[in-house]
């Protein structure tokens, strides 16, 4: 094994792109490989939260797996914005820089599951919930497979830090922004209901109804939802 290499295992993820069977092999699979590499080095240093402190980049490779694998989608701009889905949000990349390099299309989709960090993040949270029924098409199934990554991560491989009740929340805030969104795609849903399942067991707890969601702390009363 060559120096480094175990290191770098994290950056595979399974990334299969034999299996993205609807992608032409050329032009297409050279964007994909081209918006990587951008997204890689905007994200240079930075890593998760989970107790290996994975390279971040492992993030949004893994939502656009999830998107081709288990969404079965290949669109190439739902694609290149689920892998540049944090770069405003979370590097110093600028909105120019994504519509220089990836255009106008692009940048919009990533804009819209772009969170405003000047917010508090409650604030955040709560408008991630009632704003997510506003979003197209192709950002839905970015924040579908977002949360499916993000949440499995939070059951699987927790940071070290996190209470279960801190583990329980996020869950349940996972599945209130999904609610908002469900009839997007049924192959990530399924996926999602399961690791909901599975999370339930395990953590001992349950998932409580979106009618619910004013007694949480991100919540509003669902009936003043469409006035958000």
């Amino acid at each position: 094994m060559t120096p480094g290499a175990a290191n770098a295992a994290p950056y595979c993820l399974n990334y299969r792109l034999r299996d993205w069977k609807k992608m032409r092999f050329g032009s297409e699979l050279d964007h994909i490989i081209d918006t990587i590499i951008f997204a890689a080095g905007k994200h240079q240093g930075q890593v998760r939260k989970d107790e290996n402190h994975s390279p971040y980049i492992t993030h949004p490779i893994a939502v656009a797996q999830a998107i081709a694998e288990i969404g079965r989608v290949a669109d190439l701009l739902v694609l290149k914005a689920a892998i540049l889905h944090d770069t405003i949000e979370d590097t110093q990349t600028t909105e120019e820089e994504i519509r220089q390099a990836f255009g106008q299309d692009v940048l919009e989709v990533v804009l819209e599951v772009t969170d405003d960090k000047s917010l508090e993040k409650m604030e955040r949270k709560r408008l991630q919930v009632t704003h997510a029924a506003h979003l197209s098409y192709p950002a839905r199934l970015i924040k579908l497979a977002d949360k499916l990554i993000n949440c499995r991560d939070i059951l699987d491989n927790p940071p070290h830090e996190w209470t279960l009740e801190r583990r329980r929340d996020y869950l349940q805030w996972g599945a209130d922004v999904i609610y908002q969104i469900r009839g997007t795609n049924k192959g990530l849903e399924s996926a999602f209901d399961l690791m909901l399942s599975e999370a339930e067991e395990k953590l001992n707890f349950r998932i409580q109804p979106f009618t619910s969601l004013g007694q949480r702390p991100w919540g509003v009363d669902p009936d003043n939802l469409a006035h958000e």
